[in-house]
């Protein structure tokens, strides 16, 4: 019976992974494109499905509620982007300012610290009463997503902003404003972030001001996750993104294992933690394995350990 529950258990993490890989493309762009720490996330996932929620209670469409949230979060995104560029502040500190700005914004939106909305009243776009239909449209949006960035990341604008993150000083030495591609980047980031705020608001049911808390957290692991298992496979732009969103899907399928071992939910933070820090250190563990390897054969390692 308990693997029966387990069983079960898994076509709602599948569902929950997909939606909030839309979230973690948006931490790779930040993360990895830009190599810029945005901690923003934490509150603009928030914002989306507060945007969301509110309209549609307010009679909005649900797709129109959903490009609504899109742009709430390409705003928080913004702001992050000004505060770094325009105001000289560090980014990691300009996106704890806009995080900490949007729960008092969220609260606003909502006028309280949680809004409910049901299946049965409103027609959603997606639902956790019907699990299979919500991974169908989760799909949808997840393709729909990695089509358009890999159209957007072939253009002029894309390639400046990949350019500045892999080197800001000969970027602007090509004439390349690097302040601006930070902020495109930021917005674009934090768009996705809202329209994956949105989209789980929608499926759960309910915005909360408290739902992006660990946000962050989730999407640097399932970067990290796509990094570690996919990245040697999936060379392709496009296929990276996809890794993401495949790493974003295992979290919460390790997660549905985890509970189902019995561990309390309070542990989960913890169990986040120590995964990601697992994950981020395979890399290096790796290398340091392969640089004992050449050692023990004595193979001339000049250079190696530098290079790994």
């Amino acid at each position: 019976m308990r693997i029966m529950d387990l069983v079960n258990a898994l076509p709602g993490s599948v569902a929950q992974g997909l939606i909030w890989g839309i979230m973690a493309i948006g931490v790779y762009i930040t993360y990895k494109l830009l190599d810029y720490a945005d901690l923003t996330v934490d509150g603009s996932i928030g914002t989306g499905g507060a945007v969301a929620v509110v309209m549609m209670l307010g009679g909005a469409h649900p797709y129109v509620a959903l490009l609504c949230a899109t742009l709430a979060g390409a705003l928080a995104g913004l702001v992050t982007g000004l505060f770094h560029t325009a105001f000289g502040i560090p980014p990691i500190l300009s996106g704890i300012l806009s995080q900490l700005g949007l729960y008092s914004v969220n609260m606003r939106i909502m006028g309280a610290s949680n809004r409910a909305i049901n299946v049965n009243q409103y027609d959603l776009i997606l639902s956790l009463r019907d699990i299979p239909h919500a991974i169908l449209v989760s799909v949808l949006f997840v393709a729909a997503t990695i089509a358009v960035l890999y159209w957007f990341f072939g253009t002029e604008v894309g390639r400046g902003i990949r350019a500045t993150g892999n080197n800001a000083n000969m970027s602007r030495a090509q004439g390349i404003n690097t302040n601006i591609m930070i902020v495109i980047g930021l917005t674009l980031s934090n768009a996705l972030v809202g329209l994956a705020g949105g989209l789980y608001a929608q499926y759960q049911g309910s915005a909360d001001v408290n739902m992006g808390r660990g946000a962050i957290v989730i999407g640097l692991a399932a970067v990290i996750f796509g990094a570690v298992l996919f990245g040697k496979l999936f060379q392709n732009f496009a296929l990276r993104m996809l890794s993401v969103v495949f790493g974003a899907v295992l979290y919460y399928v390790v997660i549905a294992v985890v509970l189902w071992l019995g561990l309390e939910t309070t542990d989960l933070k913890l169990i986040s933690a120590l995964i990601v820090a697992l994950f981020l250190a395979i890399p290096y563990l790796r290398g340091r394995w392969t640089i004992r390897r050449i050692r023990r054969g004595g193979v001339s390692y000049a250079g190696t350990e530098k290079r790994l």
